[in-house]
């Protein structure tokens, strides 16, 4: 069965891009273009994997990320968090569910790598 991935993305052509990249690799995924929808498209979902743009309309991405580490459901779920904001990696990296880091613009190949890693970490026994 392959794994599901959600992209929330304000930019409709990251958001297409990134898509088909993680579609052409064999993922289902699903997407959200806003922070205030970002919640229940997770919840919807139930992504194994999620893929977080920093600046979002509604909700910005380290907030709805702070949502995401309190709450049960959530809480175990690995993420990427792709921005062209490079300053905001230290803002994340106090989250042990993110499990990447990627600025825009991206190799597509960079993006598969980091989803194939993000995945394989997430299925290590947990101590």
């Amino acid at each position: 069965m392959s794994k599901r991935l959600m992209v929330i993305d304000d930019e409709p052509e990251m958001l297409s891009l990134i898509k088909f990249t993680l579609e052409r690799a064999g993922y289902e995924v699903g997407t959200c273009d806003n922070g205030r929808q970002a919640w229940d498209a997770i919840i919807g979902f139930k992504p194994d994997l999620l893929i977080l743009d920093v600046m979002l309309p509604g909700i910005d991405g380290y907030s709805l990320q702070v949502k995401l580490a309190q709450e049960a459901a959530t809480k175990d779920m690995p993420i990427i968090v792709l921005t062209s904001l490079e300053p905001a990696k230290t803002l994340f990296q106090k989250f042990p569910q993110v499990a990447g880091f990627m600025t825009k613009p991206f190799k597509p190949e960079e993006l598969l790598e980091n989803v194939q890693l993000a995945l394989a970490r997430d299925s290590e026994p947990k101590p």
